[in-house]
């Protein structure tokens, strides 16, 4: 039987020291690695390495990592994991903006990132099955306020138009969809929704934020995602009149 090809991980880092340190890690957990140290070299070597992920540092010479990213998913759906050395959340909402599956933030630990790494690419081969499939489990169709979400397609629409989702608001938003009115705490949603036993919380509320803006009709008031303070969100179909953003 032939040996499985490993999945192919681009990092992009103009640190020499991190670059080394994380090809070290994920090539030792099996990856095929390669490295470059600037935007322009990422965007080149990617088209021609057609890695599997990307690991994309934000601040680049040449060209930015928010700019990388945006060329990247705009060219296909490679999965893009962006570190940053900066805390503020409004770099992490451009990162996910640009279409970023995730963000690690400088110091981390080099192997939360690789099980960060596995994390992202299980679910992207996950969403990739699906959409191959017609068939199987978990591939109902979910509908709910005006909400449609096929998982075997990985397509989702509100009101007829069709949602531009990452694979971390995919996930987010079927699992909500397959729970209606039950409360999830930001640990919960890590655990069952990404498979995470460990990693920043704020990484949820970035994403739910993202996933408002995608699906409520005023994200500063939200009525479908609705924060419950103490806990963390619920999802109200019937859309209850009062709720604010987290």
């Amino acid at each position: 039987m032939a040996e499985p090809v490993p999945a192919r991980i681009l990092v992009v880092d103009d640190d020499p020291t991190v670059a080394e340190v994380v090809t070290g890690y994920l090539r030792r957990a099996g990856y095929a690695v390669e490295s470059v140290a600037d935007g322009p070299a990422a965007l080149a070597r990617a088209a021609a390495f057609r890695p599997d992920l990307v690991v994309l540092d934000l601040m680049l010479p040449g060209l930015d990592g928010l700019e990388v990213c945006r060329r990247l998913r705009a060219a296909g759906p490679v999965p893009v994991i962006m570190l940053t050395a900066r805390g503020d959340e409004d770099d992490r909402i451009a990162g996910l903006e640009r279409g970023a599956d995730d963000y690690v933030t400088k110091p981390f630990s080099p192997r939360e990132l690789v099980l960060r790494v596995s994390s992202v690419l299980r679910r992207a081969a996950a969403a990739g099955a699906a959409t191959a499939s017609v068939s199987g489990g978990g591939g109902a169709r979910l509908t709910a306020a005006g909400i449609t979400l096929d998982p075997t397609t990985h397509r989702a629409a509100k009101d007829g138009r069709e949602l531009s989702l990452t694979v971390r608001e995919f996930d987010l938003l079927a699992h909500f969809l397959r729970h209606p009115g039950q409360a999830h705490g930001r640990e919960e949603l890590m655990r069952e929704v990404w498979g995470w036993d460990f990693g920043d919380l704020s990484t949820v509320t970035v994403h739910v934020r993202r996933l408002r803006a995608k699906v409520e009709e005023d994200p500063g008031r939200p009525k479908l995602i609705q924060t419950v303070w103490g806990v963390g969100y619920r999802f109200e179909p019937e859309g209850p009149h009062e709720g604010a953003a987290a």
